[in-house]
């Protein structure tokens, strides 16, 4: 039984705090139920300042009597952390920049009153071991992970050890680390439910028993003959294939459907998203090769589907709006209110849908193939494509300099050995090195 903190410093079960209740094991995975309804369920939300942060937030606005913000973890955006303190008065927070815990710390003590006696009572952690401590601290019920890249894996394996439920936004973390990622989670009793859109929406699109299930889902078992995620195709699906080379920042990031980060919105622009939502998909449903397909959908109406063998399609449609995947995995196994609006079909319109192509999309066909080979290839993939993006961003590299410094790196890595979280590491490491040497061959 995980010992928690509730909001009156009271020491508490994690049932009387809401928590989802462990019922036992099937098919090597965990069997969960609707929360217990003893209680709100404390919630850390870990990437609290990003988008999908941003958004749990206002799902926890609209959901008071089932949950509140036990923690906050950011990466360095004080003003928006310092906001959040003073609305939820979480137990803890963290700040993974030093220079801005400090900040915080400063503004925190500028507050006189009633309140800044208040917000000195919120613990302040700092660096990558005080976000991993506060994913880990077992307070919570649910963690949210939303950080973004590989910096997410470690807070979410201590997350994992505590047993909460895991509402995962972080792809990289599954792209990295896989069956190590599911067999921590096996071994904790902890329940992941996925937060990507696409994820969800082929989650609502299973039945229970895999929903209950996931990374050792049998999908053949399950009449399932394909998942189909789709993508919007990004700013520049219907662009000329020769214009590619002059993408500037601001047109990468301008995204035609969804509102989300620089990294994300570049990332989408290239289909990258979708080659780490393909790998993702492989994980957390246990999925062949063969078992998953990639489609086109510009209008991001459908969120992707579920394709049996008897003939039937099953999919997921709703607003593109990150709060209703937020709300399906934090209420799961209920509908809680997301405050999206449903579709009204009479403004819809049509609906299109096409394959990818390959010379539009180059980073989308070296992450299927990457998955194909293994922990160490995906590993390499990701950590290269963040180096390419970050460099993209600071213009110091080309928008086709991105896909050439992933597959460079994919060439020289070929063979690594990742099934250790300390060889996951390492390989990530080195690819960081090898992308670095890439990007300055190219440097603008």
């Amino acid at each position: 039984m995980v010992k928690t903190t509730n909001q009156s410093g009271a020491s508490a079960t994690a049932e009387q705090l809401g928590r989802s209740e462990f019922l036992g094991t099937e098919s090597g995975g965990p069997i969960f139920f609707q929360p217990c309804a003893n209680g709100p369920t404390g919630v850390t939300i870990l990437g609290a300042t990003g988008s999908i942060g941003l958004s749990t937030c206002e799902v926890i606005r609209h959901n008071p009597d089932r949950f509140y913000v036990h923690g906050l973890a950011a990466g360095h955006n004080v003003a928006q952390l310092f906001a959040q303190m003073r609305e939820f008065r979480p137990a803890r927070v963290a700040l993974s920049d030093s220079g801005a815990a400090v900040e915080l710390k400063a503004m925190v003590e500028g507050v006189r009153g009633d309140e800044g006696k208040a917000l000195r009572n919120i613990e302040i952690l700092v660096g990558e071991q005080g976000v991993c401590e506060l994913a880990g601290d077992g307070a919570a019920g649910m963690v949210v992970g939303a950080i973004v890249g590989a910096a997410g894996l470690k807070p979410l394996l201590a997350a994992i050890k505590t047993g909460a439920r895991i509402c995962l936004a972080n792809k990289e973390a599954l792209v990295m680390s896989g069956q190590l990622f599911f067999n921590e989670v096996k071994k904790s009793g902890a329940q992941v439910l996925p937060v990507d859109s696409e994820h969800s929406a082929i989650f609502q699109c299973l039945p229970r028993d895999l929903q209950q299930n996931l990374g050792f889902c049998d999908l053949k078992g399950a009449g399932v003959a394909k998942l189909l995620l789709t993508g919007s195709g990004g700013p520049f699906r219907d662009t000329p294939v020769e214009q590619l080379a002059a993408v500037t920042v601001a047109q990468a990031i301008n995204h035609p459907v969804w509102s989300m980060g620089p990294k994300i919105s570049v990332d989408s622009a290239t289909m990258m998203n979708k080659a780490l939502e393909y790998i993702e998909a492989r994980y957390l449903f246990n999925a062949g090769p063969d078992q998953v397909e990639i489609v086109i959908h510009p209008q991001s109406v459908i969120h992707s589907m579920v394709s049996y063998r008897d003939g039937a399609v099953l999919a997921q449609l709703g607003a593109p709006d990150m709060k209703t995947p937020i709300a399906v995995a934090m209420g799961f196994s209920e509908r809680i209110n997301s405050g999206v609006a449903p579709l009204d079909f009479t403004k819809v319109g049509t609906l299109t849908f096409k394959q990818p192509e390959p010379e539009r999309y180059p980073c989308l066909y070296l992450g299927i193939e990457a998955s194909k080979q293994g922990q160490a290839c995906t590993t390499a993939l990701n950590a290269a494509n963040e180096e390419a993006v970050a460099a993209f961003l600071q213009e110091k590299l080309s928008f086709l300099g991105i896909s050439e410094v992933v597959a460079a790196v994919l060439d020289q890595l070929s063979g690594e050995r990742a099934l250790s979280l300390e060889e996951i590491l390492a390989v990530d490491a080195k690819a960081r090195q090898l992308a670095q040497a890439e990007i300055a061959k190219r440097g603008r």
